[in-house]
């Protein structure tokens, strides 16, 4: 994604030098240099050198724009100022295209790496799109013929290429209709360039005689005691002389360390496996298992495996891996499940998307993992394999997150794949078949050493060819151990069977009740895209997306932010109907705000506790979507700029290892404990208010919350008012486990089932909450101080101290330029404050994020007198 990255560029160098040995040194010959910096770029328009000319010395570049790689051509040229404010308000809908019909050069120089007798050195890309013509030195080593496929990866022998001081020329063209790109599908508009560019690292390795690739930890666990594991090492050798070589694979894993004789015939492949039962000690006991972040430490290995021959070390990789076992499972319904390390695990996710131009970076992924772990969910899903390196994946495994990882739809349906399509999608030819088979082996390969990667998806809505299938089987049957679902809708394929997951939406807005139904998205089986539509997000935010005089009333520029689709999803009418059948009709943009932050985080928040309530039934839900690629106001748990969105709070909320729960079918709450110990004498208290905040009821009891339980514990008698539920659960110490809130109607929503699309299902009537309106103006106490323990961060201590509830009320950490600080990690928000009542809110973040100027604390909500205090 991100609008919100810094411009860092982040270089890794693995190089050893060759160095005069000793007795007991081994003389290493391998190293690795990325080529990340020192890169520009330029219009094959604006020159008319050829490749010949462009990489050599005697190229002239005036006017290239400087650039880093990874990249595309249109994140270099906003990075270097070009196309100011394109995604502000409607100027991307007239962006001028054409400049992307031709092909773009970028260049780069580079030190030849030490080069000695017996030395080769390669140059890889992980990722071009779409097609590439290569050269160096003034020679060319690959043509666009044959160096195309977004999802392929590029490795050329360039040893006897080499001199002292080298240049490389890539000339990129963008994909065409037809051809297999990446996408954004109806999420955003298109970018300018389709991606063109060097969007995945370059690398040069160099080795001795024999090369080492594609290593791969496969592990077993004993998943009835955990006390065992069995890791099996595969590597791929490859003898680039024309001699037989013999030499030994030396491993290290920790405390262990292994030597296996190998000898390879001139010009051999071999794949090696090293089993427990060549080396004892991959027979593991009581190993560190991975875990996703609600049920476990995600723990992590390091291997480094070398190919050694004549006191010399050829080749080396070094290589994290987790040690897991996966595996799905069917209900007596046929819903796919997951079981991670013998253990059932519910899947909460949500559907991660890049920036329009590919300017991700580790800052901002890591930034929005965190994000992910926050809101207590454990996944996300990957519908197209993102991310310009691993580390997208390299964090899912560091922090906990289950990810799966598949193909998307831009290639199923015609409107985006720019081809004819088939109930199998729009990959028919023999050509792309045999495309789409090297980028699943190539994508494959180059991530299945990550144990968060849980499942590996062949489609999003529809099922591959089955000639294609087959071969993907036969394919994974060599290389992975990992499950295959064939696609993320229910289907079932001729070749893998029943694929048990649904993805009937809804993707426009429906009420809280939906969600405890048990048909269509309801809360069974595996949901793998869903939600309640628009999420607007933050006045800032807007105010960054168009100008101030066309944020209110709404208007096309609202609109122009919405999605692309053609049929739906395209205007705010859905929302604002929503907003105007439940709380009648705004008459200032502020009013309009908090009843779409209002009706949002309730729809959302209820999504997922009403997955966690049904755990005999319920696999898995994906929240649609957890980010933008860029402005915008659907689809999202925190926006474009990096600033969390009112259902963030919810999803949160929703997700608390502990927490009560109101189900909206049944008027029942329901006590859930999702950790793996139960927790005694705690105690739970249930209180309702009436909308002129008098009390309507207030009980009491003590509970043991059995370790991964559900129980109903309480029946709301909710027919006569409007209510405001507070709900509350305490340790015998009076230490606060959770909270949760509700506004509940009178007047339940009713749902048009009969007119269900795609899209969603039609609200029949809404539930009643004009009286919502009169709420009266109240203030809170706040007290500022700083979080215990040297923690970066505040505590906020609030206190109600009037006789009218605090509703919907809002934390925020504003700069001099009254912009929303982020990251900041809020413990809570869009909260509720009930008459009498005191709430402690943390917020954390890092130091340099509160640096460079003043920063204030806002508190502002429903029905608050908005309150500003000076902090810093």
């Amino acid at each position: 994604m991100k609008r919100f990255i810094t411009h860092l560029v982040f270089v890794t160098m693995v190089c050893a030098s060759l160095m005069s040995c000793t007795k007991n040194e081994k003389l290493i010959l391998t190293n690795e240099v990325l080529l990340s910096d020192n890169w520009l770029l330029q219009s094959s328009a604006q020159t008319s050198q050829a490749g010949a000319t462009l990489s050599t010395s005697s190229a002239d570049l005036n006017a290239w724009y400087p650039a880093t790689v990874p990249s595309t051509v249109m994140g270099v040229l906003t990075a270097n100022g070009l196309y100011k404010d394109l995604l502000f308000g409607m100027n991307y809908k007239n962006a001028d295209r054409t400049p992307f019909d031709t092909s773009w050069w970028y260049r780069t120089t580079f030190k030849s790496p030490a080069k000695g007798e017996g030395e080769y050195t390669k140059l890889l890309f992980d990722g071009l799109t779409y097609r590439a013509n290569i050269w160096l030195n003034g020679k060319q080593i690959a043509s666009k013929e044959d160096t195309y496929g977004t999802f392929c990866r590029f490795s050329f022998d360039i040893t006897d290429y080499l001199q002292e001081d080298n240049v490389l020329a890539v000339e990129v063209f963008r994909a065409r209709d037809g051809e297999p790109n990446m996408g954004f599908v109806d999420w955003n508009p298109r970018p300018l360039d389709e991606n063109m560019g060097i969007f995945r690292e370059v690398r040069l390795i160099t080795t001795g005689s024999v090369e080492m690739k594609n290593t791969w930890v496969q592990t077993d666990i004993n998943k009835e005691t955990l006390n065992e594991a069995w890791l099996t090492v595969e590597t791929q050798l490859t003898n680039l002389s024309d001699q037989e070589t013999t030499g030994r694979i030396e491993g290290k894993i920790e405390n262990l360390t292994f030597q296996i004789p190998v000898t390879l015939k001139a010009g051999e492949n071999k794949t090696v496996k090293i089993t427990p039962d060549d080396v004892k000690g991959l027979h593991m006991k009581n190993p560190r298992l991975w875990w996703c972040n609600d049920m476990g430490k995600p723990e992590l290995y390091q291997l480094n495996l070398q190919f050694v021959a004549d006191n010399k070390v050829s080749a080396q990789e070094n290589i994290s891996f987790g040690v897991r076992s996966i595996e799905t499972y069917m209900t007596e319904k046929g819903h796919r499940g997951f079981i991670l390390n013998g253990k059932k695990v519910l899947v909460k996710s949500a559907g991660w998307t890049d920036d329009i131009f590919l300017r991700d970076n580790f800052e901002s992924n890591e930034m929005q993992v965190q994000y992910v772990k926050d809101m207590n969910l454990n996944s996300i899903r990957f519908e197209n394999i993102w991310g310009t390196s691993q580390n997208i994946y390299d964090l899912c495994d560091q922090y906990g997150m289950l990810a799966l990882v598949g193909w998307s739809c831009q290639w199923e349906w015609e409107g985006y794949f720019g081809g004819p399509e088939s109930r199998f999608g729009c990959i028919q030819t023999d050509h792309d078949k045999d495309l789409l088979y090297r980028y699943f082996n190539d994508q494959v390969l180059w991530l299945r050493n990550h144990p968060s990667i849980i499942a590996w998806l062949g489609g999003s809505d529809m099922l591959l060819h089955p000639t294609l299938e087959q071969r993907y089987m036969e394919l994974l049957a060599v290389i992975d151990n990992r499950p295959y679902v064939g696609c993320a809708a229910n289907r079932t394929s001729e070749v893998t069977g029943p694929t048990g997951m649904k993805m009937v939406g809804p993707y426009e807005y429906v009420g809280p009740n939906y969600w405890f139904e048990d048909k269509l998205g309801g809360n069974y089986g595996f949901n793998t895209e869903t939600s309640p539509g628009s999420s607007i997000p933050t006045y800032e935010s807007l105010l960054k997306m168009m100008p101030e005089d066309k944020l209110w009333p709404l208007n096309e520029y609202w609109d122009y932010h919405c999605t692309t689709s053609t049929t739906a999803l395209n205007n705010m009418k859905p929302t604002t109907e929503a907003i105007e059948g439940m709380y009648g009709k705004p008459n200032n943009l502020h009013s309009y705000l908090n009843s779409a932050y209002l009706m949002n985080m309730q729809s959302t928040k209820s999504m997922f506790e009403a997955f966690r309530i049904n755990p005999q039934e319920a696999t898995g839900v994906v929240q649609w979507m957890l980010n933008s690629a860029w402005p915008s106001m659907y689809w999202q748990l925190y926006d474009h700029f990096g600033i969390p969105v009112a259902a963030y709070y919810g999803v949160k909320k929703a997700n608390m290892p502990v927490q009560l729960i109101y189900n909206y079918k049944d008027n029942g709450i329901y006590a859930v404990n999702e950790t793996c110990s139960a927790t005694k004498d705690v105690t739970v208290v249930i209180r309702g208010h009436a909308t002129d905040s008098k009390a309507l009821f207030n009980e009491q009891m003590t509970l043991t919350l059995e370790a991964n339980s559900v129980q109903n514990i309480y029946t709301v008698n909710n027919n006569a008012k409007n209510t405001f539920l507070s709900l509350t659960v305490t340790d015998k110490d009076n230490n606060l486990l959770a909270d949760n809130f509700y506004c509940l109607s009178s007047k339940a929503d009713v749902h048009d089932w009969d007119k269900t699309s795609w899209v969603g299902t039609p609200m029949l009537e809404y539930g009643d909450f004009k009286d919502l309106s009169k709420l009266p103006e109240t203030e809170l106490q706040v007290k500022v101080s700083p979080l215990a323990n040297g923690k970066n961060g505040i505590s906020v201590e609030l206190e109600n101290n009037s006789g009218t509830i605090a509703f919907l009320s809002q934390l925020a950490l504003t700069d001099a330029n009254k912009e929303i600080v982020y990251p900041v990690f809020w413990s809570d928000n869009y909260f509720s404050i009930l008459p009498g009542e005191k709430k402690v809110i943390e917020c954390t973040y890092s130091n340099n994020r509160l640096s460079s100027s003043p920063t204030t604390l806002k508190l502002s909500g429903w029905n608050l007198k908005e309150n500003k205090l000076s902090l810093f």
